[in-house]
């Protein structure tokens, strides 16, 4: 009898079973939909004694899913993350797979662009700089500037050392001394040649003592 079942009408009942799974296919894949998404780069474990100076920020994924959650998704819930870890300085150039895409279960990866990325990293490097003010204007006409102090006029920067080794002093914001007929203090920031930079002290005070000269 079970002989019977598997050898009377068997062409009925294999087409009857390609029907059921391409059925079951049409039922899984209905509704999916692809995106490309352009996500955040993360780097992580970099040696504290390495600075990266030239890096993509974003990669770009295709991904799947059903449509409707696929509205649904934001870029931040989507990351590639970079592990550092055994970086040196120089160029180095990692690959990006599956394992350095964190996406929702839901979603399937679909592809990655560009696979490969490219970053420069170098020794970071500290050194004491002197800080000279950025004076803009002149003062009010039968005045002149006699004196003028930058407290501190050193500051400790650090960075790639690239840019490090050729810096030797560090200006600050512009200083807008137009018109003026008398001493004046004022708090300036300090301006950072190069955004990898960073300075043990952010604003320096200056001091600037105006006489009457005629």
């Amino acid at each position: 009898m079970i002989k019977g079942f598997f050898t009377t009408n068997i062409w009925l009942k294999l087409a009857s079973l390609l029907l059921a799974v391409a059925l079951w296919f049409f039922v899984i894949l209905s509704g999916r939909s692809g995106v490309d998404i352009e996500i955040p780069i993360t780097y992580m474990n970099l040696s504290p004694e390495l600075e990266m100076v030239d890096s993509p920020q974003t990669v770009s994924v295709s991904v799947e899913g059903q449509e409707r959650l696929l509205k649904k998704i934001r870029s931040k819930e989507i990351q590639a993350v970079v592990d550092l870890v055994n970086a040196k300085a120089g160029r180095s150039f990692f690959s990006l797979s599956e394992e350095n895409i964190k996406l929702p279960r839901t979603l399937e990866l679909i592809s990655i662009n560009p696979e490969i990325i490219s970053l420069t990293i170098e020794n970071q490097m500290r050194k004491t700089v002197s800080v000279k003010p950025a004076i803009v204007g002149l003062p009010e006409e039968g005045h002149a500037i006699v004196e003028m102090k930058v407290v501190p006029d050193t500051v400790i920067i650090e960075g790639p050392r690239s840019v490090i080794s050729k810096l030797y002093t560090l200006k600050t914001e512009p200083i807008d001394i137009t018109g003026i007929n008398s001493d004046l203090r004022y708090k300036a920031g300090l301006s950072m040649p190069n955004s990898n930079l960073k300075s043990n002290t952010q604003k320096v005070d200056i001091y600037i003592s105006v006489q009457k000269i005629r």
